[in-house]
């Protein structure tokens, strides 16, 4: 009868230490830096290419402008006892004309009504002779780059669109803010990384000035 040996307990392996609070801020810094970077990646195209569209104007491709002038009659009941039923009017303008955005801008001023629509790189500006309910409708469209301009500045474009460009600009501060964290703990390229930021920082800061005259 053979004796065979049984094979000796591993060692016990050493319990892993804390993470020291350095440590903890580093991995949350690259974890918010990953995510907020892939969530906001389309922001920062969307916005870097309207930032170069915006600032040459004169480029004309995309920036052909359409306009438009019609005339019509309202029917009978948009105005009452010297009232304007606004929402009637906006109804009726839009299912006849096609008209898109949002209705606003309203004034009666003594024989004449008007009001607006206004939508990114639209307008439409209505003007109603108050005794006969005769108007006149000039509607002006702008290109694609012209929408997308508006866009960039928030430009008619909703309460929606005005809350993503906030979110938009709390995502990308943070990914500058725990970029720069991240870099801080690089020790081989921290002090060239933090030289080239500083001399970026005083050329940006130099042109401000002299654009400020």
């Amino acid at each position: 009868m053979s004796l065979t040996p049984r094979p000796e307990a591993a060692p016990a392996r050493p319990a892993p230490r804390p993470r020291s609070a350095k440590a903890r801020v580093g991995v949350w810094a690259r974890t918010l830096h990953t995510y907020t970077s892939m969530i906001s990646l389309l922001a920062v195209l969307f916005f870097a290419v309207t930032g170069v569209t915006l600032n040459h104007p004169d480029w004309a491709f995309g920036n052909a402008e359409t306009r438009r002038e019609v005339t019509g009659t309202l029917p009978a009941g948009w105005i009452q006892a010297g009232e304007v039923n606004w929402l009637t009017v906006a109804e009726e303008l839009r299912a006849r004309h096609g008209l898109r955005g949002r209705a606003g801008d309203t004034r009666v001023d003594g024989g004449e009504a008007s009001l607006s629509f206004k939508a990114p790189g639209y307008g439409a500006d209505a003007f109603i002779d108050t005794a006969t309910g005769r108007y006149t409708l000039t509607v002006d469209a702008q290109g694609a780059v012209a929408v997308l301009n508006d866009l960039h500045r928030g430009r008619d474009s909703g309460r929606a669109w005005a809350w993503l460009i906030d979110l938009s600009g709390v995502l990308l501060a943070l990914v500058a803010v725990t970029g720069l964290v991240i870099l801080l703990y690089l020790k081989k390229t921290r002090g060239k990384a933090l030289a080239v930021m500083l001399g970026g920082t005083l050329l940006t800061g130099l042109l401000m000035w002299r654009a400020m005259g």
